[in-house]
C-alpha cells in the first residue's frame, strides 16, 4: 500500500482552492458537498488546500506556499505533485467508496467505479443508518463487542438477512429482526491449503472465513497477499494449539 486511505470530516472547515476553471469547479463540488468552506490562498487557516492550475511551474510554486505553511496539497491532475489524492467516489452516503489507483490511471478508477456502482443497491446509505440507530438495543442484547462482530457478520453474510449487495425495501425492519438472531461463538477449526499466490483462486467461502476468523495460525510459506485477506484484529498464534480457543479458527497451510 502506497498511501494510506482516510476519510476527512470537512464540515464547517476552510479550505483553500488556488485556480480556476473546470478542474477547481469539480474539486469545489465535492468540498461543498462534504460541509467544507471554500476560501482562498489569503486565508489564514485551513484544513487542506487545491491547486488546480495548469502551468507546472505555477502550480509547484502555489504547492510550495501552502506546504511551507503546513497544509497537505493536492494539485490537480498532478499525483508526482501531490500530498493526497482524491478517488472516484460512489456515494451511497454515509456509506462512501473511494477507489484510487495512485495515480496511475485514472480511466481505471472511472471503470472500477462505474462497475461497482452497479453492485451497490441505492437502499445501503439506508441500511448503515438503520444499524447506526440500532446500537443501544444491540448493544441491550448482545453484552461484548465479540457477540456484536458476530451478530453483524452473520447478518450482513452473501446471502443473509442484512446482504448489503441485495436491495432492501424496509432496512429498518430487516435490521430490527437481525438483532433479534444468535451471536454466540461457533467453535470451529478450518484448515485451508494455499497452494497460489493469488487470494483470488481461494474459494469465497474460504475468503468468507478468512475475513471473519477469531484466530489464525500460518503453518508453512503462505503468500502475504493470501494471510491479508484474514481479519485483521484476529488472534495471531505460532503455532497449532492443542486446544484450541473459542471461536472460529483458520490454519492457512502452505
Amino acid at each position: 500500500m502506497d498511501s494510506l486511505p482516510i476519510f476527512v470530516t470537512l464540515k464547517n472547515r476552510t479550505v483553500i482552492m488556488v485556480g480556476q476553471g473546470e478542474a477547481a469547479d469539480a474539486k469545489a463540488r465535492l468540498v461543498l458537498g462534504a460541509g467544507g468552506i471554500l476560501v482562498d490562498e489569503s486565508a489564514v487557516a485551513a484544513t487542506l488546500a487545491f491547486v488546480a492550475l495548469e502551468d507546472d511551474g505555477e502550480a509547484a510554486a502555489a504547492a510550495a506556499r501552502l506546504r511551507a505553511r503546513g497544509l497537505l496539497v493536492n494539485v490537480v491532475d498532478k499525483p508526482a505533485m501531490s500530498d493526497f489524492l482524491m478517488g472516484s467516489i460512489i456515494d451511497r452516503s454515509p456509506v462512501v467508496v473511494a477507489i484510487s489507483t495512485g495515480g496511475a490511471s485514472a480511466s481505471l478508477a472511472r471503470a472500477l467505479r462505474g462497475r461497482l456502482e452497479s453492485l451497490l443497491p441505492a437502499s445501503l446509505g439506508r441500511l448503515a443508518d438503520a444499524i447506526f440507530a440500532a446500537r443501544a438495543e444491540t448493544a441491550a442484547r448482545h453484552k461484548t463487542p465479540s457477540d456484536r462482530r458476530r451478530l453483524w457478520e452473520r447478518a450482513l453474510a452473501p446471502g443473509a438477512a442484512l446482504d448489503p449487495l441485495r436491495p432492501l425495501a424496509a432496512p429498518e425492519l430487516a435490521v430490527a429482526a437481525a438483532i433479534t438472531g444468535q451471536s454466540e461463538a461457533q467453535d470451529e477449526v478450518c484448515e485451508i491449503h494455499v497452494t497460489s499466490a493469488d487470494p483470488g483462486d481461494l474459494t469465497l467461502n474460504q475468503l468468507a472465513r478468512l475475513g471473519r476468523c477469531d484466530w489464525l495460525v500460518v503453518d508453512g510459506p503462505v503468500p502475504a497477499a493470501v494471510i491479508d485477506r484474514a481479519r485483521r484484529d484476529a488472534v495471531r498464534l505460532a503455532a497449532r494449539p492443542d486446544a484450541p480457543p473459542a471461536g472460529l479458527g483458520i490454519i492457512l497451510v502452505g
